[in-house]
Formats: structure tokens, C-alpha cells, sequence
């Protein structure tokens, strides 16, 4: 055992993960010369000019997947998904196991996986696994840990050859018979592909999987026909419904509604709002109600913004046409009105996750955000912040772009209620660490604004605002412990169940098979 860069124990070797590099900071760690894996080199015959196959096993054998290789997944239709179940109950009639799971993310629709993995069809996940998947996890269900990885360290992993993807599988609502694919067409349309580009570049075999044949040459082209090899017509790829899955509505609350309002008037009185700031807010309720406070802000003092990034919902939409935000660089479409936008704006911009947040690259557009609003299940003393765990150590959400974003904006802002039921939401010291305190700036609650000592030039832009409601970090603490009164501590086994990698592939922290 040896303690990384925050003190948190982190073995030599992990079983089912490997060697361990621990964190050392978040930007200590520099990638080597001639790192990157390169993309797999593809020669089609002249006379092929159609490369579908008549269903999806035919596409597996096609593929040449076999036991023990590595399959992606991206998660553009979230909770409407049909792709990643298609494909995996296909591997499992054909006797195909021990596979690796490489999806961008899992969600409830993706339950009838736990049979696969009980019957041994999968047997490692590198990816989020929200809701039933990360339950079973917790309580010990998979032989090795998940490895958990931001949307910049997932391409990260690809680009510098930390993780070989075997076939890649794309949901793509259209496509035509020789592999051009786009998102925002047809009944499926989910918007951008973001997730999808890294893997249709770097995996030996790519599938489009589509219910949607349109006459060649598709267009508009997301992802062309040159890192296609194999297309498959279903009935249905998903529900465009589930791309909602319940996220991206304004909160109502009155408190969450403060909330919003304290960040708003963290951002104001900040050196960042001025002409031409870019934000990233998120689709929870609290970071749509600060996008609304935003834009009467941004009215009121005829401030107009250059970029709203990352996640894309209807309410960024609004504020493109209305002409407060001049572009929008969209990875994941949120909702269906974001869908619609990508398809017909060209100011709406669809960018890979590579693009978005990679800090291996030439340059993640994360690094030239201004503010970013985050959520997280709790957060400590020292700024550190988790969102995997829930307040029980059960292991029930990913990442997503929290620490890419909070890592590369100029202002990061945790907003959040200072509990939730009975649990503190801030405490002296989190269960599990996804992003670390040197890159978050600021936690927000309903009880005020509280601000890391390492920001003494937004504490000196802050307290120069009259009535301003600063809130010391002790206070806070002080005040969570008296609402909530005592919590019983998590029990867990040694046993490790799960790998937090910070985005460039060190171990920030691990976390543990719970107790029963």
C-alpha cells in the first residue's frame, strides 16, 4: 500500500486492474513522447460498396469478436437505449464470453445486463454504471473492479493505448449501406455522437448499428464511411424519449432555487462574467435554474457570452437563438429540443469527447471555459468532491466531465443542498474522492457561498460586494453535523469493487465491497 497525492491508501496492484500509478496532483502528471496508440489502418476492395450484413449476429461474426475481447458502447440515447442489451443477449446466444465492457455509460435500461454478468458473458466493465449495475458491483457481484473514468479520460485511455477496443458497436440513428452515420436524423435522432467519435478512430472493428438506411451518400456525416466497416439494420435503436431520463427540468424548490441564486451572484461578482464568457452548467435542476439567473444577468447588463459547452439542453438552445451565447460545442444532447437545434444551426457545433476533454491532447475545449456548475453527493474540508458513491458507499454514478471540467474551467463551482434527507452533503472527509479540492473553487449552498482559501483573489472580488453572503467552511461543517446529528459510519470489506482514475490515468481512490 502506498498513500497518493490526498493520503488515500491506494495498493501496488489491484487484482482485476492491474499496476497502479497513483495521483500525484492534478496536473502533475505529463504524457510521454509518441504516446499515442494510432487508429487501426483499413483497406476496403473497390468492388465493395456495401457493407451491411443482415442482422446483428451476422455482424458479430462479421466482427470477428470473439471470448475475452473488448466491446464498446456510447450512451447518446441514455435511458432509451436498445443497443448495448441487443448486442450483449446476441454475444450470450452464441456462446461468446468473458467480455469487456467499454460503454460510456450504463443506466437502468441496461438492468437485464446483471444476467450476463452472473452467467459469465461479461466479466469486466471499464465505465459508469448508474443505477442496478452499480448496486450489484457494490455488493461484490463482478470477480475484478469497474474502472471509472471521466469523458477526458476515456479518450485519454484509447488515444495513448491504456485500453484496446476489440469492436466498437455506434447506435446510429441514420446511416447509409456503406457507413456514413449522423445523429440528428431520423426517428432515433439523439443529436451529437460526441462519445462515439474516439472509438469509430481507434477500434479494430466498427459496427453501425441503425434503423435508419438512407440512399448514399448519407448526409449530414457525423462519422464517415472511412472508420465504418460493418452495417446493421435493426427495428428499433431506442426511444429518443430516454434521453431525458428525468435531468433536465428546472428545479422548482425553493431551496434549490436560493441555491441557483447564490451561484449566480458568485459568477456576477466574479472577474469572469464579462463580454465573452463561457459557461458549462450541466442538466441537473440546480445548474438549469443558475442558466436562467444567467441570462437575466447577462440582459440586465447587455453581456454576451462566446461558448455554452459540454452536455446541450433546450435552455442553452434559448440562449443561442436569443443571441446571449454566440456558439455551442455540444458532446451529448440533453433533451430533444438540443436535438433538434444540432440538426439545423450551424452555430450549434457537435465535438468529440476527445475534443471536449482529453488532457492529452493539443488542447480539451474545457480549457477555455470560464465557470462550470457541478453537483456532487458530498464534498469535504478540503474541497475534495465525490460523485460516485452515495452517502452508504453504494456505487451508483459515473463521472461524466466533473473532473475535466472542474480541472480546466477558471471558476468551479460546487452547488448543492447542505444535506440531503439526514446526510451531509459537506463533511470532513468524503468516502471516495472523484476530483480533488485543488480544482474546485467554491461550494455553494443554501446557507451561502464558501470559497477555497487557494482563491484569495475571489475571496478579495467577493467580499467587496456589499452583503455578500460568504460563509466560512468550518461554519459549514459545523452546521451540517447539527442538523444531521450522528450517521453511522459505511462498513466495507477490503475487498476493492471499484477504480477511481483521475483523468490522466492515476489512481485518485478506490473504493470497497460493502458489508452486508
Amino acid at each position: 500500500m502506498a498513500k497518493n497525492a490526498l493520503g488515500r491508501e491506494i495498493p501496488d496492484f489491484i487484482e482485476g486492474y492491474g499496476k497502479t500509478k497513483l495521483f500525484q496532483g492534478a496536473f502533475a502528471l505529463k504524457p510521454e513522447e509518441g504516446y499515442r496508440a494510432g487508429g487501426k489502418i483499413r483497406c476496403v476492395d473497390s468492388t465493395c460498396t456495401d457493407k451491411r450484413v443482415r442482422d446483428i449476429k451476422a455482424a458479430i461474426t462479421a466482427s470477428g469478436l470473439k471470448s475475452g475481447m473488448t466491446v464498446s458502447f456510447h450512451h447518446h440515447l441514455r435511458n432509451g437505449d436498445f443497443v448495448v442489451n441487443m448486442v450483449i443477449d446476441a454475444c450470450a446466444e452464441m456462446g461468446i464470453k468473458n467480455l469487456t465492457l467499454f460503454p460510456t455509460a450504463l443506466f437502468g435500461v441496461h438492468k437485464k445486463l446483471i444476467e450476463h454478468i452472473k452467467s459469465g458473458v461479461i466479466s469486466r466493465i471499464m465505465g459508469s454504471v448508474n443505477g442496478p449495475i452499480g448496486q450489484l458491483v457494490s455488493e461484490g457481484g463482478m470477480d475484478v473492479p469497474v474502472v471509472l473514468r471521466s469523458h477526458g479520460g476515456r479518450p485519454r485511455a484509447v488515444v495513448s493505448g491504456d485500453v484496446h477496443i476489440d469492436v466498437a458497436f455506434i447506435a446510429a440513428p441514420t446511416a447509409d449501406q456503406y457507413g456514413n452515420i449522423c445523429g440528428t436524423q431520423g426517428k432515433s435522432a439523439c443529436g451529437s455522437l460526441g462519445y462515439a467519435f474516439t472509438d469509430a478512430q481507434y477500434a479494430d472493428c466498427v459496427v453501425a448499428v441503425t434503423d435508419n438506411i438512407q440512399p448514399y451518400p448519407a448526409a449530414p456525416v457525423s462519422i464517415s464511411q472511412l472508420s465504418v466497416d460493418i452495417v446493421v439494420e435493426v427495428p428499433s435503436i431506442g426511444d429518443p424519449a430516454g434521453i431525458v431520463s428525468g435531468t433536465t427540468q428546472v428545479t422548482r424548490d425553493p431551496l434549490r432555487l436560493l441555491i441557483a441564486k447564490y451561484a449566480s451572484e458568485l459568477i456576477e461578482a466574479s472577474p469572469y462574467f464579462k463580454e465573452g464568457i463561457s459557461f458549462q452548467t450541466g442538466a441537473g435542476g440546480i445548474p438549469l435554474a443558475v442558466t436562467a439567473f444567467m441570462r437575466e444577468a447577462m440582459i440586465k447588463k447587455g453581456i454576451k457570452g462566446s461558448f455554452g459547452l459540454g452536455g446541450i439542453t433546450g435552455y442553452f438552445v434559448e440562449l443561442l437563438k436569443e443571441g446571449l451565447v454566440e456558439r455551442l460545442m455540444d458532446v451529448q444532447s440533453f433533451d430533444l429540443e438540443a436535438v433538434r437545434s444540432i440538426g439545423e444551426n450551424p452555430r450549434h457545433i457537435e465535438i468529440s469527447a476527445d475534443w471536449y476533454a482529453n488532457p492529452w491532447n493539443s488542447g480539451a475545449a474545457v480549457n477555455m471555459l470560464d465557470v462550470v456548475i457541478l453537483g456532487a453527493t458530498e464534498v469535504d474540508t478540503n474541497f475534495n468532491a465525490n460523485v460516485n458513491t452515495e452517502a452508504d458507499g453504494a456505487l451508483l454514478h459515473g463521472i461524466g466531465g466533473h473532473q475535466d471540467t472542474a480541472a480546466g474551467a477558471k471558476l468551479t463551482i460546487i452547488a448543492q443542498p447542505l444535506l440531503r434527507g439526514r446526510i451531509p452533503c459537506v463533511t470532513d472527509s468524503v468516502y471516495s474522492v472523484t476530483t480533488p479540492g485543488e480544482v474546485i473553487d467554491a461550494i455553494v449552498t443554501e446557507y451561502g457561498i464558501t470559497i477555497n482559501p487557494r482563491r484569495k483573489d475571489l475571496l478579495d472580488a467577493c467580499s467587496a460586494v456589499k452583503g455578500f453572503p460568504l460563509v466560512p467552511m468550518e461554519e459549514l461543517v459545523s452546521r451540517a453535523h447539527k442538523m444531521s446529528g450522528p450517521t453511522d459510519p459505511v462498513e466495507t470489506e477490503d475487498r476493492i469493487i471499484g477504480v477511481v482514475e483521475w483523468r490522466d490515468g492515476t489512481v485518485i481512490d478506490v473504493v470497497h465491497k460493502l458489508k452486508k
